[in-house]
């Protein structure tokens, strides 16, 4: 196979973490006699350096031209006015507007061999092995009117959460299919007690359900559903949410990996020529998705080579799977990041006593050496 990978590095560490996955990926294609191009773009807060803005033309053309995307990480204290009208994370909305990426997909999975580097019990952690799946492109961080002003000399502000049916079905339906290969359990999280947009998503997401009854469902307040991550989180098997509950929930699931920088994320639109379709049943070129490592730029760690980079190698197994249909070349990424978290190799997020602590380009080497 020969594909054309979008590689947008960023800000902070991500320009450190984005190199470890293209060395593996690298591996990968010569391993299995594949070709990757890669083709470099701005993005975020160098980009409104350079360009003046988040998203450049030219990186959404280099998009354009590619099959998949890979990200690093945007922002830093360097663009945190409050006040600014140009923020790096407007790049993030716009590339998931621009292509459609409604669903996002973060698995949550304990490698055993890091039972330890967990704060919680591992009697509590031990199996831990879910997906977290967020509404993308909807809901408060795209709702408009969306601003600041000022009434009688207060200062005020307000954004609007809103969502129709047809946002809510499509990646509840996600859900359903990625549970069908899965244990077969779908938890859909709201706050319908409270919220007008919380009980149309519990109505559509019952619908759905109805889709399939072979598939074990159940609803769950977000403030109950927060509790019993961390209290019973092998409870669960997917787990379906509105934007801004994905996006708190999500990094909280990432701690029962025992970092952020264990957790990767796909964002994905319907398949090429399947309108349909967002699940990879597997085997063929599916479509274009954009993958990143769920944490963010950690600016004060960039350039010290400490960063942990498997977020951002295993965002690279995805898009080998959704966006290229490589099942068994995806395996190799996991399976190798395995060998070498029981070879003992850690870097300073998942350190253990005993263990052999490494930098991030280290890291990324020896998993590209046992793919």
């Amino acid at each position: 196979m020969r594909a054309k990978i979008a590689v947008l590095p960023g800000d902070g560490i991500g320009p450190e973490v984005t190199a470890e996955a293209v060395k593996v990926l690298s591996a990968v294609a010569e391993r299995y006699g594949h070709r990757f191009d890669y083709e470099y773009g701005l993005v975020g807060g160098v980009a409104i350096d350079e360009r003046g803005t988040a998203l450049p033309d030219e990186t959404m053309d280099i998009c354009r031209r590619s099959d998949a995307i890979l990200l690093g990480a945007v922002g830093g204290p360097k663009w945190d006015d409050p006040r600014s009208t140009v923020r790096p994370e407007q790049a993030l909305f716009g590339l998931r507007k621009g292509f459609g990426l409604f669903a996002n997909l973060r698995p949550v999975k304990l490698f055993p061999v890091l039972k330890s580097a967990s704060t919680l019990k591992e009697d509590v952690i031990d199996g831990v092995d879910m997906i977290v799946v967020r509404e993308l492109t909807g809901g408060l961080y795209f709702g408009k009117p969306s601003k600041r002003y000022e009434d009688n000399g207060t200062r005020r502000a307000v954004d609007t959460l809103k969502y129709s049916e047809e946002e809510v079905r499509r990646v509840v339906r996600v859900a359903f299919e990625l549970a069908r290969q899965r244990r077969h359990k779908v938890t859909s999280v709201d706050k319908q007690n409270v919220l007008a947009t919380s009980r149309l998503w519990r109505e559509v997401a019952t619908e759905v359900s109805r889709e399939f009854p072979d598939v074990e469902f159940e609803h769950m307040l977000v403030d109950a559903c927060a509790m019993h991550l961390i209290r019973h989180p092998k409870w669960f098997d997917v787990i379906v949410m509105e934007n801004l509950f994905g996006d708190i929930l999500s990094d909280e699931s990432s701690m029962l990996a025992g970092s952020m920088g264990m957790l990767p994320s796909a964002s994905l639109g319907y398949e090429r020529g399947h309108p349909k379709a967002v699940v990879n049943r597997g085997g063929s070129s599916l479509r274009m998705g954009m993958y990143e490592p769920s944490h963010g730029s950690a600016p004060k760690y960039a350039g010290l080579n400490v960063t942990n980079p498997i977020a951002t190698i295993l965002s690279g197994a995805l898009l080998l799977r959704y966006s290229l249909g490589l099942i068994q070349e995806a395996a190799a990424v996991e399976s190798a990041v395995e060998s070498v978290l029981a070879d003992g190799y850690r870097t300073y997020d998942i350190a253990e006593p005993g263990k052999t602590e490494i930098g991030t380009s280290q890291m990324g080497s020896l998993v590209a050496e046992r793919v």
